[in-house]
């Protein structure tokens, strides 16, 4: 009998470094009057990576966007950095930010409607960037523009409807078309399915996954749906007065959140089949602080059901509540499982402290 050797095992293929599209660094954006709206905003968005930013209205989710752009009212002051591709947003010159709007990164406006101009055909619309931005002729802009309806699942004969012709899902894939023009590689979607019904809503979401799959696409969807946020996305932030409150993957966040704000927004959804939610919605009283007089301490304190009396006076940074998942929580850094778990004793504490003279 002869002896064998096992032959050494294969080396492992080589992996593709991932592309890191876009990177926010301390982010801050103050509208004239004083008025914070983004506050020390860290994120990033790799290659064929779908980020989600959850919040109520006033939350400062669609500044964020439209800062990342360079899309605010001139009086302004934006501080921090916006790489994308690794070159600052807030230091080009405008010749090179107007190169950069739809080729390098495009954005989808919530309200179709609203945003497509009621007197153009749709085709010219989407024609315009085309021929803008990639010095096509008027034949083949046009060409391009009905390619980008079929893609987004309208026949190319609808290129010639005006806006009022179609119905809010198609105003919504020309939209979405139009992002597409010029083959951006992040696209940033404010509220992209909020008029919908349902049964469109589900068709847009998976027509963007798709195409963010197919292209290798970034994306950046803003929604105050947490539900969908997390059936769509790899990741979920969670802002609150213009903070990231909470960041992790997004099915995480949505099931088991660490801060108070991400559960109350997971709350607000009933879950099928859970009778308890559905006999018994939980909600948030009261609304988000106005930007131009934010309390001090946690500036959610006041609403949050978990809070104790050092919430009042120190603001809380993000800190690690599991494997790729940050909570900015008192109870987080104090090791506390789970914030809801202190909510008794945050409220029992709240009422002493309101009885108090």
């Amino acid at each position: 009998m002869t002896d064998t050797q096992t032959p050494p095992a294969p080396p492992p293929p080589p992996t593709t470094p991932t592309r890191r599209l876009l990177e926010v660094r301390d982010l801050e954006v103050t509208y004239a009057g004083g008025a914070a709206a983004v506050r020390g905003v860290n994120l990033t968005v790799d290659a064929g990576q779908k980020l989600g930013l959850a919040g109520e209205s006033g939350c400062g989710k669609s500044t964020l966007a439209l800062a990342l752009l360079r899309l605010l009212p001139s009086r302004t002051r934006v501080s921090g950095e916006i790489l994308l591709d690794g070159e600052d947003v807030l230091t080009m010159k405008w010749g090179r930010v107007r190169a950069v709007r739809w080729a390098g990164a495009s954005i989808v406006f919530q309200g179709a409607m609203h945003s497509l101009n009621a007197v153009h055909r749709v085709g010219d619309q989407i024609a315009e960037p085309i021929l803008l931005h990639r010095k096509a002729t008027p034949a083949g802009a046009r060409k391009k523009a009905g390619e980008l309806l079929e893609h987004v699942g309208l026949p190319a004969a609808r290129a010639s409807a005006y806006p009022h012709e179609l119905s809010g899902g198609q105003r919504q894939r020309v939209m979405i078309a139009m992002a597409l023009a010029c083959d951006p590689r992040l696209v940033i979607a404010d509220e992209p399915t909020t008029a919908l019904d349902v049964m469109i809503q589900a068709q847009i979401l998976r027509l963007i996954e798709q195409l963010v799959a197919e292209q290798d696409l970034g994306l950046v969807m803003i929604s105050h749906d947490l539900a969908v946020l997390a059936d769509t996305c790899d990741r979920l932030a969670v802002m609150y007065a213009g903070r990231v409150v909470e960041e992790g993957p997004a099915q995480q966040v949505y099931e088991n959140a660490r801060h108070p704000y991400g559960q109350a927004l997971s709350a607000a959804f009933p879950r099928i089949g859970d009778t308890a939610s559905r006999f018994a919605p939980r909600g948030l009283p009261g609304d988000p602080p106005d930007p131009s007089g934010l309390p001090s301490g946690c500036t959610f304190h006041p609403r949050c059901p978990a809070a104790l009396p050092s919430c009042a006076t120190e603001d809380q940074p993000l800190r690690e509540a599991g494997r790729g998942h940050w909570a900015a929580c008192v109870h987080v850094a104090a090791g506390t499982p789970d914030p809801a778990g202190a909510a008794t004793e945050g409220k029992a504490v709240g009422e002493a402290r309101s009885s108090s003279p």
